[in-house]
């Protein structure tokens, strides 16, 4: 069975029944929310035709579970090149071009060999040819531009940048968790 379940993965949601993140999704493989269902953490919310079975026991695998306890998501994102590239929406911070994020590499505003640091405020995504063309130079003494000044951002701007960009797979039991708060089509 547990091969065949491996396409059922379960939308975790926080107690206030807002996705525990965008983007990535929160998402958790069928076991780990049937277990912690089982241990009684979470509330299923929706669940999947499917069934697991065991001897004794005969459950059907949840699509959306929400937490018993709300977990606080105002801590300090994480510095990770991710997390860089989230917070500039996968745009090169020179060229305003969208890159997937294999052709991406992040840039330090004021290079590190004139002593910049490799924090949120100097560190920018770039696109390759433009990372290239600045090279190890300041920004007035290559012709570049930044578009958009660097910021360290708050866990909630990322989760906002996330809801940009849907994951290839949705569940229709999803739908309503997602983006509850987007405006409403008449």
């Amino acid at each position: 069975m547990a091969a065949a379940a491996q396409g059922y993965p379960a939308l975790v949601l926080n107690a206030d029944f807002r996705p525990l993140s965008y983007f990535p999704l929160s998402l958790w493989p069928w076991q780990e929310a049937v277990k912690a269902a089982f241990l009684g953490r979470v509330n299923i919310v929706s669940e999947y035709d499917r069934v697991v079975r065991s001897p004794s026991l005969e459950i059907r695998l949840p699509s959306v579970i929400a937490l018993k306890e709300y977990v606080h998501l105002d801590r300090r994102p994480a510095f990770t090149r991710f997390n860089v590239f989230l917070r500039d929406s996968f745009e090169c911070q020179y060229c305003l071009t969208d890159f997937p994020s294999e052709d991406l590499t992040f840039d330090h505003v004021i290079p590190r060999s004139r002593g910049g640091r490799t924090t949120w405020v100097n560190v920018v995504t770039a696109c390759q040819t433009c990372n290239l063309l600045k090279g190890n130079r300041r920004l007035e003494d290559c012709g570049l531009r930044l578009l958009r000044p660097p910021v360290q951002p708050t866990a909630y701007q990322l989760q906002e940048n996330g809801r940009s960009f849907p994951p290839n797979f949705l569940h229709e039991s999803w739908n309503d968790f997602l983006y509850w708060d987007s405006e409403l089509e008449d």
